[in-house]
């Protein structure tokens, strides 16, 4: 991996992380969990069963999407949205007791929409009209990207590295974002990109593309990392070899990642057959908090292998230990 960031401005910490991460690739692998509430119920899982915490939190920001439209929504999406509320202050601790934090937006559309209208199913917003300046979508893709990164920058402040993975699984059409092709996804990524380094200066953000599509990869100058998310069978660990080969034809430069999965890796098969993902993240909900997708046993193998870091052992690698 080369550790060279994207935005030649990045601050020092998140240099530091990205230093750490090369460090890192083929030596051991970042534990991380997904959480979308403020109970926060996936760590104290992990804690009772394992002791530890993982050294990477994903933290949801649907609630902070500026276009939500509670009226005629289902049950179901307003209370996702009040579960999701006020979670950033967790985010904030989080980073401050030195985990690491990353973020995911279900961005409800900019424009128009319904219910969860992060699905393109649920809003006739148009991603490529979003891309020409002068149209009503362009100006509001441009005031929702400002709102968000009014809500990045006391981490920016805090000189808190954030890995920033905005518009994520880009090669599907079930998000807005993906709806009209990945080819329009990286021109949605690259203009935020160039307005969260240029006019936001947000220097705290490590870029991570989320995407297997060659047809749409942004480019070794717009990412630090790429990514992938994933859901194989139930209980089916592995080192997930194949999809690494796969992601690795991108890109000759960038440290690789599994951005979501439902399944935790094997730590022994990781090693064996030489799969030097840096951080796998297991999904919120029903990965984490039940054994229907991943046995306890399981996820206690994995926390406790010399191979996998955790929140404990993360300032070792990161050189403050």
């Amino acid at each position: 991996m080369n550790p060279q960031p994207a935005n030649p401005c990045l601050q020092s910490e998140a240099r530091e992380l990205l230093a750490a991460l090369a460090r890192m690739e083929g030596k051991a692998i970042l534990t991380g969990q997904h959480t979308q509430t403020r109970e926060q119920e996936e760590l104290a899982v992990i804690r009772r069963e394992t002791g530890k915490l993982p050294a990477l939190c994903g933290f949801e920001l649907l609630a902070c999407s500026p276009n939500i439209r509670p009226e005629g929504a289902s049950e179901a999406c307003i209370t996702e949205v009040e579960r999701n509320r006020d979670t950033l202050p967790l985010a904030m601790a989080w980073g401050k007791r030195g985990g690491l934090v990353t973020f995911t937006w279900h961005w409800f559309s900019p424009l128009g929409g319904r219910d969860k209208s992060f699905y393109a199913r649920n809003t006739d917003f148009d991603p490529c009209r979003a891309l020409e300046e002068g149209t009503p979508e362009h100006e509001a893709l441009l005031r929702d990207m400002d709102t968000m990164a009014e809500q990045l920058q006391p981490f920016c402040r805090a000189h808190i590295p954030v890995l920033w993975r905005p518009f994520h699984e880009a090669e599907g059409d079930w998000f807005w974002w993906g709806s009209r092709g990945t080819e329009t996804a990286r021109g949605l990524y690259r203009l935020m990109f160039r307005r969260y380094t240029g006019l936001h200066r947000l220097d705290n953000l490590i870029w991570v593309w989320n995407s297997p599509s060659p047809a749409g990869y942004v480019g070794d100058d717009f990412c630090d990392v790429l990514s992938r998310d994933q859901y194989p069978p139930p209980h089916a660990h592995g080192a997930f070899r194949d999809r690494y080969d796969e992601l690795r034809t991108l890109t000759g430069e960038k440290g690789l990642a599994i951005a979501e999965t439902g399944i935790l890796p094997d730590p022994d098969a990781l090693i064996r057959e030489k799969a030097p993902w840096l951080w796998s993240m297991t999904w919120s909900g029903v990965f984490a908090l039940t054994e229907e997708q991943n046995s306890f046993d399981a996820l206690r193998r994995l926390y406790h292998h010399p191979y996998a870091v955790t929140l404990d052992t993360l300032p070792g690698w990161l050189g403050q230990g």
